[in-house]
């Protein structure tokens, strides 16, 4: 099952985090990998780690939000069966706090990165007969979440483009659905955590891990082994969909 052999799978966001776990997995399902990041260096480490598996992979650098950056890298991949859109920023704060430089940083990375990478990967995916596409949304996208104006405005946007991309492309053998983790053990986490809380570091990351009625946050991984899944053949009849992948965040919290 998950048989990937002969595809090509594009991860943007792949130097670190839920994007490296991707690329690690949709790897190890066979699938050729190209890492696209703004990261050089990270994304040469994963390829390198790819590597050590016996599997194919390749460092593209590239700013999500630069479209020409995009069309330029996709068309140089040319046949692209998979594209996992996964580069995103968080952000912290209320939208009276939200500077507009903060604001359009956010959105030119989450909702203009998604849209560039989208628009770069359709032509090619209708050219070749098809493709799928999976999308990085976040609980945000369905319930307010304190201090995540700008955050939750971009992944707000992300949902809509992808039921939106479903609908319009489903003629054309393009699936398109999104995953929308809660919180997931990542560098980020770790960095925020440090920055903000140091030496109540573990304290935090305890009290943040409770909010999920499962007791702890994701690790990247899990969150790779369903997006594994709905890029697979297995997934052929699932289209225009939403996973949450939350620990029960979403209908458990009461």
């Amino acid at each position: 099952m998950f048989d990937l052999k002969n595809k090509k799978a594009v991860v943007t966001g792949a130097g670190s985090g839920i994007g490296r776990a991707v690329a690690l997995t949709l790897a190890k399902a066979g699938s050729e990998v190209f890492l696209v990041d703004y990261n050089r260096d990270a994304a040469e480490q994963v390829v390198f780690e790819i590597g050590e598996t016996g599997n194919i992979a390749t460092a593209k650098q590239a700013d999500v939000s630069k479209q020409e950056e995009l069309v330029s890298i996709y068309n140089e991949i040319g046949n692209i069966d998979i594209l996992v859109n996964s580069a995103g920023i968080s952000h912290i704060g209320q939208v009276t706090n939200t500077s507009e430089a903060d604001f359009d940083r956010v959105y030119s990375v989450n909702v203009k990165g998604v849209y560039n990478s989208l628009f770069a990967a359709i032509p090619l995916m209708q050219k070749n007969g098809g493709g799928v596409i999976v999308n990085m949304a976040s609980i945000a996208s369905h319930v307010g979440l304190a201090d995540r104006f700008a955050y939750s405005m971009s992944k707000g946007a992300v949902y809509a483009m992808t039921m939106s991309v479903a609908k319009d492309y489903i003629k054309d053998n393009i699936r398109c659905n999104s995953v929308s983790p809660a919180r997931v053990h990542t560098p980020f986490v770790d960095g925020f955590l440090a920055k903000n809380y140091p030496g109540k570091e573990a304290e935090m990351f305890a009290k943040l891990s409770a909010t999920q009625p499962i007791g702890r946050m994701a690790v990247p991984e899990e969150i790779a082994n369903l997006i594994c899944y709905l890029v697979s053949d297995e997934a052929s009849f699932i289209t225009g969909t939403d996973y949450p992948i939350d620990g029960g965040f979403l209908k458990l919290n009461s």
